[in-house]
């Protein structure tokens, strides 16, 4: 069983807390972490990305000359890609780059973090987060008590709006 520092909102420690060895204990999987990062990040991006081609191009509705006996190449449309003006061949087109990982996945990626973090001794426990109002700094004394300075990822109980509103933009 892994063991961590419970800390109070003064930055004193009031005694330890047992961790589950099945979330906090196990070997990292860095590779799984990697894939699921980026999986993220792609899923993140907008894909608005537009070009229009030769059939949203305005014009060209009928061929500039006729097939043969010009002398010159024939030709079936002014908005041809290549024409001045013309639609765009192989351009970017609006799609998603969204993909997912399976569940199982994604879990072990959770916990390959968390077990890191463990490892590294970078994980505090924090007993009760209680504010008499949403003030940020408030939080950023508490950060400071803790010696965090840092960006932090706090993880709060349900219903601590308070905590919650206090700890979106702290103020170091």
């Amino acid at each position: 069983m892994a063991n961590v520092k419970l800390f109070d909102q003064t930055g004193k420690e009031v005694s330890t807390v047992e961790l589950n060895d099945a979330v906090f204990g196990i070997e990292p999987n860095e590779s799984v972490v990697f894939d699921v990062v980026i999986s993220q990040r792609a899923s993140l991006r907008q894909g608005t990305h537009a070009v229009k081609n030769r059939s949203a191009v305005s014009g060209g509705g009928r061929k500039p000359w006729r097939q043969k006996g010009t002398g010159r190449a024939r030709q079936g449309s002014i908005r041809s890609p290549q024409w001045r003006g013309g639609g765009v061949v192989f351009g970017p087109t609006p799609r998603s780059y969204a993909y997912k990982f399976p569940q199982k996945v994604r879990r072990l990626a959770l916990k390959s973090v968390l077990s890191a973090k463990v490892a590294e001794e970078k994980l505090v426990a924090v007993d009760a987060l209680s504010f008499a109002a949403p003030k940020t700094a408030e939080f950023a004394k508490v950060l400071n008590a803790l010696s965090i300075d840092s960006k932090v990822l706090v993880v709060l109980e349900d219903g601590n709006e308070t905590a919650a509103l206090s700890a979106r933009n702290p103020v170091s």
